[in-house]
């Protein structure tokens, strides 16, 4: 037997101990509801068209975006503007459109926002004739009525041109922008687009996570490897959409789902490989020369998300969905006394799974435990976000947002 064959054997043999123990009660998982984490939850707003991420400014007012429409705001006295996208914003983006699943994704507030008023976005963007993903900065003002001085930071991530046998135009674009709290730079996560050798492909920014200061340029201390791109922090990804800090030691951490099997959170490592492969291998032929749903590989074992066959080095998974896929997308830690002992778990969302579970990490970044959060309707978690108080809303694929509190005393 070889060494993949007998991976994809313990892989299966592995599922099937997790089934067994949970059937009797031997799983660690634990329900939210089991524990000090009593969640009362409220619909802050609804109606809206594909909500895609959220952030807060310091004094609470919110800024959220739409897929296909773009950038909005809501004021504290429940206001609600359409700052910048498509007709009808305060500044209109003649080169921004809506394809597939790209569009107006993430969003990120300055770490000095109360002085120098920037936002960050990440859109989709046909300027020059050529659609390109990209990164944009702008500035509003004081009273959220006026944007201003656009500047493109980043103009050359990567965008699915064109369907093929794996999907349309625009899958797999990445998306959710974060600055880290303990450094100041920009992380930009990134998709593979369907396309095989982008991951690995260190001049081209698909299937990576960059890491920049607010003017686009390379942060100090990224190590991209020899001849690769120096925004790059780190490569091998298939199609993160969510990544966070945690609040102890400030070490990113990225969730991305899997092509059917294998969603994972990963902590980064400056120059890190995610060890995500689809190009085929020698003797392999995948249609449009893709194999993430099939085998890249001659022995036919599926295409791993972390192959740490080819590359040993690659980074380590903190937790797997047991060989599944449900889409999981966004993530974030839950800081603050709210959370009571919940604080410093990882929150992920699922898009498939519909549901929220929360990671408890060992000193090492590792899974331990997990939970289900009880009790939510189910909705495809789109973005995950701490607010004002500690609160943590979520935006749904069905047109609203929440806000989740712990009313456990």
């Amino acid at each position: 037997m070889t060494r993949k064959s007998a991976r994809a054997l313990l892989t299966i043999l592995a599922a099937l101990l997790a089934a067994v123990l949970a059937h009797w009660g031997c799983d660690r998982s634990t329900r939210a509801e089991d524990s000090d984490l009593q969640l009362t939850r409220t619909v802050v707003m609804s109606g809206l068209s594909d909500p895609w991420d959220l952030a807060f400014a310091p004094d609470g007012t919110m800024l959220f975006t739409e897929k296909c429409r773009g950038l909005s705001v809501r004021t504290l006295d429940g206001t609600v503007r359409r700052l910048f996208g498509t007709a009808g914003a305060v500044l209109p983006a003649q080169d921004f459109f809506c394809q597939g699943q790209s569009g107006m994704l993430g969003v990120a507030l300055d770490p000095a926002f109360d002085e120098n008023r920037l936002v960050y976005v990440y859109m989709a963007s046909n300027a020059g004739g050529t659609k390109t993903n990209r990164v944009v900065r702008l500035r509003v003002d004081k009273d959220y009525a006026g944007v201003s001085d656009r500047r493109d930071i980043v103009t050359d991530i990567s965008f699915k041109q064109s369907l093929n046998r794996w999907g349309g135009a625009g899958a797999h674009s990445g998306g959710r922008i974060r600055f880290s709290p303990f450094d100041g730079t920009l992380y930009v996560t990134t998709g593979d687009n369907h396309d095989g050798p982008l991951p690995q492909d260190l001049s081209r920014l698909g299937g990576k996570i960059l890491r920049i200061d607010g003017d686009g340029n390379p942060a100090s201390g990224n190590r991209a490897p020899a001849g690769g791109d120096p925004r790059i922090y780190t490569y091998g990804h298939r199609n993160v959409q969510g990544i966070d800090f945690h609040p102890a030691t400030g070490r990113a951490f990225a969730s991305e789902h899997g092509p059917g099997h294998d969603d994972e959170v990963t902590p980064l490592a400056p120059g890190g490989n995610g060890g995500w492969d689809p190009a085929p291998g020698k003797g392999v032929s995948c249609p449009a020369d893709y194999c993430g749903y099939m085998s890249n590989n001659s022995e036919g074992t599926p295409t791993s998300m972390t192959d740490l066959d080819r590359f040993p080095d690659a980074l380590k998974p903190s937790w797997n969905n047991r060989g599944v896929s449900e889409g999981m997308s966004p993530c974030v830690f839950l800081k603050g006394s709210l959370w009571k002992g919940w604080e410093n778990r990882l929150a992920v969302g699922f898009l498939r799974g519909k549901r929220i579970e929360l990671l408890e990490m060992d000193a090492e970044g590792m899974t331990v435990g997990t939970a289900v959060v009880a009790g939510l309707p189910t909705e495809r978690i789109r973005s995950l976000v701490l607010g004002p108080k500690g609160a943590l809303y979520v935006a749904i694929d069905a047109g609203e947002i929440w806000r989740l509190e712990n009313a456990a005393q």
